[in-house]
């Protein structure tokens, strides 16, 4: 028998969702990737542009259409689509907007695409994710966001940079909401097996208080000077969800921090947020309780609770 060939589908075609086209195409995720977008001629052009350039990428067909069946038979249907962040727009305050558009969008994606695992990018993420498996009723390891993979992702590169070491080897996780109430956790941090806290090589920075600090404030806040600058992030975010995406198709068993429904994890229950979780073919396998100190632990009781209200205040 033949090997089944994978698709996904990504919903929108603005920069974050033409951005995730590209960055699977170029590193083969899968066979089969279509666009889908409420205006025909930005589909048409995207795909069109992106079509130009499979002569240097691993073989695939791309495909995109203003008619939401493109989406059909997709094995994982990314949602980009929804208001953009505008500068000095904080993430939940685009939520309103974005959850009307999900009460409409999720049933015709399920119609035509009901086996796929549904992949939440926009914003509010944690928020939007909880919508979406709602509004789904699908089981909650199959609806999951890309949630502070990114957060975690520019966490790692200052961290690298700071000590000057490759950022391959540096272990760490920004947990909670993808927002302003997200938080670092220093006490399960490595780099190169050595804890972060511990970390003294010679001829290498150490960490003060004071670095800790920039550091993650430079994390917290880096959305908000891209988008000061050039309207949009893109770049990183299309890489970290096909990063996300070759977890779930190659059934890789990756750890990730997405945002994924929690019941019971370290006594947060019914909210959508990002904590470290094993990620394969299933969607979300499994949440993993990492150590954390108390001032972690609240901090991230703080994020639930910063995600729950914004929920509640939409009706869900």
């Amino acid at each position: 028998m033949p090997e089944r060939v994978s698709k996904i589908a990504i919903v929108g075609a603005g920069a974050v969702g033409a951005t995730i086209a590209y960055a699977s195409m170029i590193r083969g995720v899968a066979k089969q990737i279509a666009l889908y977008d409420i205006s025909r001629d930005k589909v048409n052009a995207e795909v069109l542009d992106l079509n130009h350039g499979l002569q240097f990428v691993p073989m695939a067909t791309l495909e995109g259409s203003d008619d939401i069946g493109v989406c059909a038979g997709a094995d994982v249907v990314v949602i980009t689509a929804g208001a953009k962040q505008k500068p000095g727009q904080t993430r939940m305050e685009l939520a309103g907007a974005n959850v009307e558009l999900c009460r409409t969008l999720v049933p015709k994606l399920l119609t035509v695409a009901p086996n796929a695992l549904l992949l939440v990018v926009t914003n509010p993420v944690d928020v939007l994710t909880y919508v979406v498996q709602k509004l789904s009723g699908l089981p909650s390891k199959r609806v999951f966001g890309s949630g502070t993979v990114l957060d975690s992702s520019r966490f790692r590169f200052l961290l690298a940079r700071h000590l000057n070491v490759a950022v391959q080897n540096v272990h760490a996780f920004i947990a909670g909401e993808h927002g302003d109430s997200e938080l670092p956790l220093w006490s399960s941090a490595t780099v190169g097996g050595v804890p972060l806290l511990q970390w003294t090589a010679p001829g290498h920075a150490k960490l003060t208080e004071q670095d800790r600090t920039h550091i993650f404030d430079n994390v917290r806040n880096a959305a908000y000077q891209i988008i000061r600058g050039k309207g949009a992030t893109n770049y990183a975010i299309g890489l970290a969800t096909a990063q996300i995406l070759e977890a779930v198709l190659y059934d890789e068993q990756r750890v990730l921090s997405v945002s994924s429904r929690l019941d019971g994890y370290l006594g947060i229950s019914d909210v959508c947020m990002s904590v470290p979780s094993i990620v394969n073919r299933s969607g979300v396998e499994t949440t993993l309780e990492i150590p954390m100190n108390e001032s972690e632990r609240e901090s991230l009781r703080r994020s639930a609770d910063t995600i729950r209200n914004a929920i509640r205040t939409l009706g869900f």
